[in-house]
């Protein structure tokens, strides 16, 4: 009996314990089938949430983008003019090879030369006929292609500081982009093809033996380190020189186009200004930079002169000089590859050019030495003419690609919008206080090269038209590129106000207070009364009243002719016939 009820509690036991087992299972499955249907729950609302924002940002790009837009994937509802991610119309954007400087600088100095190290570039290079006195640095002879100097030279008056009692009112900034990449198609980028697809027959010697495992390895038009530094460095300068002209209390606007080496160098300038959370200080307007927009920060893409063989003087010019003073340099060439290999002025010239593009690229190129120190200052000089007669005023298009942003400097000067110019500005976006505000006291935009010259042009600055010959090299002049538009060169527009009229000795005389207009190109006065008499030639400081400013300033629209300049059926000049930055024929 005892057996039997222990074999019946057994039994009891055993089949309360399966009842627990199956009761258990049971909720693991229907856990498992909730887990399951809450997955699948939530992967179709996910779903369902990405097709609706998808839908949206279809119907909010194709309202605010034009239709020769690229496509995009952006979900924002930002306005695309405010739009920096993703980037459209960036242009080419092909990095090239990255730089081993430590391994690869070649550089020695004898005990008799001092050493420069590199900062962080190679720029101290011993170079045949390259003396030891001041300025004496190929660096500062490459024109457009120059790393950022503050002009060595100035333009004729010295550098004072305010005199009592006076205060910078406003800014107005224009900076052009850093160090850049080769653009698409360059001489560089020919001469590097030619090397590769005659490797068989250079067989080269001497100083250029290295060509031998030479290959071009340079990226396409984007910034490189060094173009990045110089944007961020001129953004700390600017924060030293003008920070207490920022309201903390607001966000400015700045702007910029939309290539990737100009927006990315407006972000590096903010960061430099502001600090890397700079976006709480400032939005960036990405203005559309394509042949066929208007631009006044990209005038030429609305100019189609300036493209065409009507502005083409620049180039000519240019090319005859290359082909004087690099004559014994393409001897010299000629001698140390095989005679298979027809080295041409145009290889000699493109070799000269690898060496500004290699060293703000890797820090340093073996092109640099191959030259003297007086075929450095004239490929500067090749670059001066090529600049006076393509966007200068020996262009007859030189004042009409500047106009616009002219218009705009003396909009905000005179506190008022644009619905109308005549230009290639954008009205859309200049006729509106969002997109081109009045009410700041710092204005920062980006440009190029060529079309800083053009503006500096359309100003009138006739201090930078002396005619310059394409036989030879006439001695200084003021149209000296690499002072002028270095990589990362900017104008600085200062509003002054002083408590009393300022004579033209800087002595104070009675009257009421009078607003001047001050110019500085690359931490230089340009003095205004050299170009505009009104100003007062013999103004120790370069400034000029205001309200004589914007006077001759009133002119500044009719003299560049815009639309017969830009748009006009007119004959080419041959390079010196024009002189003042429009047609003669109008």
């Amino acid at each position: 009996m005892q057996q039997y009820k222990g074999s019946s509690s057994f039994q009891s036991s055993k089949y309360l314990g399966s009842s627990k087992s199956q009761h258990i299972e049971i909720w693991r499955k229907i856990a498992l089938v909730f887990v399951i249907c809450a997955f699948f729950y939530a992967s179709y609302i996910m779903l369902l949430d990405q097709i609706l924002l998808l839908s949206l940002t279809g119907v909010t790009a194709s309202a605010l983008l034009p239709e020769k837009q690229p496509s995009s994937t952006s979900s924002t509802d930002v306005p695309q003019y405010f739009q920096t991610t993703p980037e459209l119309w960036a242009g080419p954007t092909a990095t090239g090879r990255a730089p081993f400087l430590a391994q690869t600088n070649p550089v020695s100095f004898a005990p008799t030369v001092t050493f420069v190290p590199n900062t962080p570039l190679e720029t101290g290079q011993p170079i045949v006929g390259q003396g030891q006195g001041q300025n004496q640095n190929i660096f500062q002879l490459m024109g457009n292609l120059s790393p950022y100097l503050p002009n060595p030279s100035g333009f004729g008056v010295a550098e004072y500081p305010l005199p009592p009692g006076a205060k910078i009112a406003q800014l107005q900034m224009l900076s052009r982009h850093g160090a850049r990449y080769p653009t698409v198609g360059s001489n560089v980028e020919i001469f590097g093809e030619k090397v590769a697809n005659n490797t068989e027959k250079l067989n080269a010697t001497g100083a250029l033996s290295f060509l031998n495992n030479w290959k071009y390895e340079l990226g396409h038009e984007i910034l490189v380190p060094r173009g990045r530094q110089e944007l961020y460095d001129s953004g700390i300068l600017h924060y030293y020189q003008y920070a207490q002209l920022y309201n903390p209390h607001s966000k400015i606007i700045a702007r910029t186009t939309t290539q990737d080496r100009m927006l990315k160098s407006a972000e590096y300038f903010m960061a430099g200004f502001f600090g890397l959370e700079w976006t709480n200080n400032a939005t960036i307007e990405v203005i559309i930079e394509s042949q066929g927009y208007n631009n006044s920060l990209a005038g030429y893409d609305n100019c189609p002169n300036s493209n065409n063989y009507r502005s083409a003087g620049g180039s000519n010019a240019s090319d005859q000089w290359v082909a004087t003073y690099l004559q014994d340099a393409t001897a010299r060439f000629q001698s140390m590859v095989a005679p298979e290999f027809n080295w041409t002025i145009t290889d000699t010239y493109a070799a000269q050019t690898l060496c500004p593009y290699e060293t703000v690229s890797y820090g340093y190129s073996a092109f640099c030495d191959l030259f003297t120190y007086q075929e450095w200052a004239d490929f500067e000089y090749a670059n001066d003419l090529y600049f006076a007669g393509a966007s200068s005023f020996a262009s007859p298009t030189g004042r009409a690609v500047g106009i616009g942003y002219v218009q705009e400097v003396v909009a905000r000067l005179q506190n008022h919008t644009l619905g109308y110019s005549g230009s290639q500005i954008n009205t859309t976006l200049d006729n509106n206080t969002a997109t081109f505000p009045l009410n700041q006291s710092i204005y920062l935009d980006f440009s190029h090269d060529t079309n800083i010259m053009s503006i500096l042009t359309a100003f009138g600055f006739t201090q930078f038209a002396t005619p310059l010959p394409a036989t030879h090299y006439p001695g200084p002049h003021n149209l000296t590129v690499s002072h002028l538009e270095p990589f990362g060169a900017r104008l600085d527009i200062e509003v002054i106000k002083t408590p009393k009229p300022l004579a033209a000795d800087r002595t104070y005389i009675d009257g009421k207070e009078t607003t001047y207009i001050h110019f500085i190109l690359n931490q230089r006065t340009i003095p205004l009364g050299f170009s505009f008499l009104e100003c007062g030639v013999d103004r120790l400081d370069g400034w000029c009243e205001l309200e004589t400013f914007l006077k001759v300033q009133s002119k500044s629209t009719k003299e560049a002719q815009y639309e017969y300049a830009c748009f006009g059926d007119y004959p080419a000049e041959p390079y010196g016939s024009v002189t003042n930055g429009a047609p003669n024929s109008y």
